[in-house]
């Protein structure tokens, strides 16, 4: 099975972001989105959800916050287009169980492609999603890796502050 990650994760969250797979680097050092490079942090802060800039070893300050990190699929590597369908299709499995366990608020998927190959939704679009899990409700942002270009850092803070606000008015 390779490197894994343990969730950071806790009844009733307000929001669970659900990254794709961990990279190798944060597997290794045994913090989410610790790869430098990665966007994850950054967007949270830029966006409102956290009052300054949290480093990856100060992930357990999101529980606090009401926030939690898992991932679709538990095995590390190197870059998630390793991943096959399979592996996404049983992670998604596996995260429904955990979302109706756990029952945050809302699941944030970091990951247009792997929510829409996971769920087999392919024509999903980012978001608020119409579909449910369970009493959560869903939220689909852009993979905040660093290896994904096509967002720039002001525009993945934009989307993760309209995700903050809509669970504001929750």
């Amino acid at each position: 099975m390779g490197r894994t990650m343990p969730d950071l994760i806790a009844p009733e969250l307000r929001v669970l972001f659900c990254g794709i797979n961990p990279s190798v680097y944060s597997a290794v050092v045994g913090y989410h989105f610790a790869r430098p490079g990665n966007r994850f942090w950054p967007a949270l802060y830029a966006s409102g959800f956290t009052d300054r800039l949290l480093a990856p070893h100060e992930q357990d300050e999101l529980l606090v916050r009401g926030c939690g990190i898992t991932n679709v699929v538990d095995r590390a590597t190197v870059s998630a287009d390793v991943l096959t369908a399979e592996e996404l299709a049983e992670g998604g499995r596996r995260l429904e169980v955990k979302v109706r366990r756990y029952r945050p608020q809302c699941l944030a998927v970091l990951g247009i492609g792997a929510w829409r190959t996971a769920f087999k939704r392919p024509k999903a679009s980012l978001g608020p999603q119409s579909e449910m899990l369970g009493s959560t409700r869903v939220w689909v942002l852009p993979n905040p890796s660093g290896l994904n270009a096509h967002y720039r850092p002001e525009a993945l803070a934009r989307l993760f502050q309209e995700l903050r606000l809509a669970m504001a008015l929750r």
